[in-house]
């Protein structure tokens, strides 16, 4: 079943749903939603039986996790899914669960330009900051982090990383603070907040020259915390940790030009295991056209990297390659 994708799967439970049920589920999903949906259903392929129990035994299972987590809470409910389906099985649950949940609060934050969300947030203390850019968007919270002021910057990052329940009390005092600057607030009691995988995903979509600032400046602050994001992220570097069939899945989506310049900054290592996995004809044009390169700025390069990056981030969302770094395996067996 791991050759599905969340779309996938998503599509494959409303066919197995029927027609009545699946149009009363449509009416709770937003444009893009039903778009992205609808055009999954229509590319489906004939899916073995036994792979569709799968897929629905998972979503029944996630159903469960979400039952229980809002009705009890967090600590109820992992010793209630640990019991029922193992601590791996349980624990694996109730993180989905949450992060899903998480998603909920705060929902105007993410449908803010973060431009507006940079002048609201200002003048905030960086705690206020890292707890607000724990419900937005990564790509929106990215963005933020990369303007903010130095002496604030590394701040706000070691809090997110550091956050990890904040009480629902917290939430609300927030949310008045909030309330004269936005026109609506959504007031959720959910705990789940920020972290380690939460910044790291953030710090994914950074650019690799304020990614290297914050990591040098929390490097001498907490090298230990620094090293827990480094295990959680992609960086260009760890290409050389995909399967050859994720490689070549990745390099027939990125520009030549890019991976030439991309490459003109990358290690030994880096730059074999990608030649090794190109056509003979791909490989050659991208040598030609890296010994044509000359006076390449750090800048382009580190911005090329970063699009491959971007890339093999985006076919994993996707499911079309699978990257098992720093111990995060979400592959069902």
């Amino acid at each position: 079943m791991a050759s599905l994708s969340p779309r996938q799967k998503a599509a494959q439970i409303v066919i197995s749903l029927g027609t009545d049920t699946a149009s009363s589920i449509y009416k709770h999903l937003q444009e893009d939603e039903v778009e992205k949906l609808t055009y999954e259903i229509t590319r489906q392929q004939s899916v073995p039986p036994e792979v569709a129990d799968e897929v629905i035994e998972e979503f029944y299972d996630l159903c469960v996790a979400q039952k229980v987590y809002l009705e009890g809470g967090i600590t109820y409910a992992k010793n209630v899914l640990e019991k029922a389906y193992g601590v791996q099985q349980g624990s694996a649950l109730l993180e989905r669960v949450t992060k899903t949940l998480r998603t909920k609060a705060f929902e105007f934050i993410r449908k803010a330009d973060y431009k507006s969300l940079m002048n609201m947030m200002m003048n905030e203390h960086p705690q206020t900051i890292a707890l607000i850019l724990s419900y937005a968007r990564a790509d929106q919270a990215s963005s933020i982090i990369a303007e903010l002021p130095e002496n604030i910057k590394v701040d706000v990052v070691e809090r997110i990383a550091r956050m990890d329940r904040t009480s629902p009390d917290v939430i609300r005092q927030v949310e008045a603070i909030l309330e004269k600057k936005f026109e609506s607030i959504v007031s959720v009691d959910l705990l789940e907040i920020g972290g380690v995988n939460y910044i790291a995903e953030i710090m994914n979509k950074i650019d690799r020259g304020t990614e290297k600032q914050i990591f040098d400046e929390l490097g001498r602050k907490d090298p230990k915390l620094t090293e827990e994001i480094r295990k959680r992220m992609f960086i260009f570097e760890d290409i050389t940790t995909l399967d050859s069939m994720s490689i070549q899945r990745f390099l027939r989506e990125v520009d030549t030009k890019d991976m030439a310049i991309a490459l003109k900054g990358a290690n030994k290592d880096v730059s074999a295991i990608i030649f090794e996995n190109m056509s003979q004809r791909m490989g050659e044009t991208i040598k030609s056209e890296i010994e044509y390169l000359h006076n390449v700025r750090v800048r382009d390069v580190e911005d090329a990297q970063q699009k491959v990056v971007a890339i093999i981030r985006r076919l994993e969302e996707e499911g079309e390659i699978i990257i098992t770094k720093g111990g995060k395996d979400d592959i069902i067996v």
